[in-house]
């Protein structure tokens, strides 16, 4: 079986990003020197699911961000071709996120790393997601794109752990509830 996780920073006011995706307020408040566990968390993952959004985002950097596979999940870009510079590291679907981790279970991956708000969403909504680790930043940006939208019903969560760092940040862990 599969399992997703997430790993994610958030506005105090529940946004990932301005409405133009600008994360300008999260990148101006990291601090190299704290470690917000980003490491351990990638360290027993499988796979990376992200969508379009957050793909187009770090598609230009350089050098490229991830040391595993990339699945970019959207309708858009799927049946187009990867860019060069990234063959053999990314690769395109239109998959479901159900379909996605049937296909990823026969391939033996076992735990992946899910990115994107919109991606978030739907995992959620498909009950996929096994844990979350948010990091909160103390701001609040009024308007954005929020981590969470509607759910066809309550999702129960139980709290693992939460700590604080010397910068304000709050991070929490949660594990879906039985």
């Amino acid at each position: 079986m599969v399992t997703a996780h997430v790993f994610i920073a958030t506005s105090l006011d529940g946004f990932i990003a301005r409405p133009d995706g600008d994360i300008s307020w999260l990148l101006q408040r990291d601090d190299p020197a704290e470690d917000h566990g980003y490491q351990d968390f990638i360290a027993d993952k499988d796979l990376i699911v992200m969508g379009r959004v957050t793909y187009e985002a770090v598609a230009g950097f350089d050098p490229w961000p991830y040391d595993r596979p990339v699945v970019v999940l959207s309708r858009q870009l799927s049946g187009t071709a990867v860019p060069e510079a990234l063959r053999g590291k990314v690769r395109f679907a239109a998959q479901t996120p159900r379909q996605l981790l049937e296909e990823l279970a026969q391939q033996n991956v076992r735990r992946i790393y899910v990115d994107g708000g919109q991606l978030i969403q739907s995992f959620l909504r498909e009950g996929l997601v096994s844990d979350m680790v948010i990091t909160t930043v103390p701001v609040l940006l009024g308007a954005g794109r929020p981590l969470f939208g509607a759910v066809p019903h309550d999702i129960d969560w139980t709290l693992v752990a939460s700590r604080s760092f010397a910068s304000g940040l709050v991070q929490s862990t949660y594990r879906r509830a039985p």
